[in-house]
């Protein structure tokens, strides 16, 4: 029904309001796709092959997509790590994130939970992975080590080996926390 608009017409200049309801959206995107994590690591190497490589036969990952750049080399890739997702990415002069220097040092720490932490980090070293604090159960309930990736890339591998509640967390860590220090410990800073 299209209707006079009052004001318009006392001013002796006629127009008409044409009331419309506003159309739905044809085709609706949802902001975050179904089945994908708010937050998926982006991993960025020298050679994303190698480091596809690595993580599908080291952690068992599956790979989803697999893109080249303009000269044909990968430049980007998803892997499926369980429900997890992660993103591979080659350096590019345009773009300014870096691989990690390969010592260790990398600032991020990718912390994964597998089915067998002895295994998985028996085949990670035959893959060349360097072991940077070896295999050890904790206080929490985890049996856990870290490794530096060949690309640089630092990883905590864990099992949970028991369930903990958090009193015997804290009494654990108290008890470690009372117990004397390593020598190595003591003289770190020093």
């Amino acid at each position: 029904m299209v209707a006079p608009n009052r004001a318009l017409a006392a001013s002796n200049t006629f127009a008409f309001v044409i009331p419309c309801r506003k159309a739905p959206p044809v085709n609706k995107v949802k902001p975050v796709p179904d089945g994908v994590a708010v937050v998926i690591p982006r991993l960025v190497c020298r050679d994303p092959v190698a480091e596809i490589d690595f993580i599908t036969q080291a952690l068992g990952a599956e790979e989803r997509v697999r893109r080249p750049g303009p000269d044909g080399t990968v430049a980007h890739a998803l892997l499926t790590l369980g429900p997890a997702m992660i993103m591979i990415e080659g350096e590019w002069p345009t773009i300014t994130n870096r691989a990690p220097r390969p010592d260790g040092s990398s600032p991020v720490v990718l912390h994964v939970y597998v089915e067998d932490v002895d295994k998985v980090v028996e085949r990670a070293v035959a893959l060349g992975a360097k072991v940077l604090i070896p295999l050890a159960n904790q206080f929490w309930g985890d049996r856990t080590a870290w490794v530096m990736d060949p690309s640089g890339h630092v990883w905590t591998i864990a099992t949970r080996i028991e369930e903990t509640t958090e009193e015997e967390r804290q009494a654990r860590l108290a008890r470690i926390y009372a117990a004397p220090s390593e020598p190595s410990r003591q003289n770190r800073d020093t």
